[in-house]
């Protein structure tokens, strides 16, 4: 995520001269200065004023101390599960601490990422962090409150796409499609789907009725899954998934 993050930042215009990256591994050092040799890759914490910590979330609030030693006055930290709170209480008052929930379309400029902010920043704080999130998708504001929930929707939302996606590949072969065409097909499917989701006016619900005729093939799938309890499934998912939210930053 944040090798995407610095590509979507080259790619607005920023000032390669500005970004430097910290990475410990000397193998992932090689690779970004690969990746971008017009940015600075370093070993060690550089004197800085804006830094986006994009780590782990169990070495998450060391990161954020190294980085406020080092002069931050502002930190935006993409870890999940690790609330403000945790993050402030290291930095200092004198450092504005955003959180962000990015997901993985990011790495291709298709990212959705909600924001919380803490009392101590400002508006220009939080427009730099948006501006830095608007490079690879799309930003909004949420209270922390909301954070779990959107780490259970967006943030894990793309692993239930892809499992989406297994199936329908794997149910396509088992009803004779050879796989090439399976896999052609399912995704086109989602990627037909997504966009037409995305640039029509119309709610999923009315978007789905349109394809849904009575007593047709779409209407019998749909009563299927019904049946089985889909929506169910995906009510117990998401829970767990706040579940476990909270108990990272517990």
């Amino acid at each position: 995520m944040g090798s995407a993050l610095v590509g979507g930042l080259i790619n607005k215009g920023w000032s390669p001269g500005l970004i430097t990256v910290v990475e410990l591994s000397a193998e992932r050092r090689a690779e970004l200065s690969t990746m971008f040799p017009q940015i600075n890759v370093s070993e060690s914490a550089q004197s800085c004023e804006s830094v986006v910590i994009a780590v782990k979330p169990d070495v998450a609030v060391e990161a954020c101390r190294i980085a406020a030693l080092a002069g931050a006055k502002r930190v935006l930290s993409i870890a999940a599960g690790i609330s403000i709170d945790a993050l402030q209480r290291v930095c200092g008052d004198a450092t504005a601490v955003i959180r962000a929930m990015p997901n993985t379309p990011a790495l291709i400029g298709q990212g959705a990422a909600a924001i919380s902010f803490s009392p101590h920043s400002s508006e220009s704080d939080i427009a730099w962090a948006q501006e830095v999130l608007e490079s690879v998708g799309t930003v909004v504001r949420v209270p922390e409150t909301q954070m779990d929930s959107v780490t259970a929707i967006s943030g894990s939302g793309p692993a239930y796409v892809f499992l989406l996606a297994e199936v329908l590949i794997d149910e396509s072969i088992r009803q004779g499609l050879d796989p090439i065409v399976a896999d052609l097909l399912v995704r086109q499917l989602l990627v037909g789907s997504s966009a037409l989701l995305s640039t029509s006016a119309q709610t999923p619900a009315v978007l789905r009725e349109q394809v849904t005729s009575p007593n047709g093939t779409t209407s019998a799938a749909i009563e299927a899954l019904e049946r089985a309890g889909f929506r169910e499934a995906f009510s117990t998912a998401i829970a767990a998934a706040v579940r476990r939210s909270r108990e990272l930053g517990s």
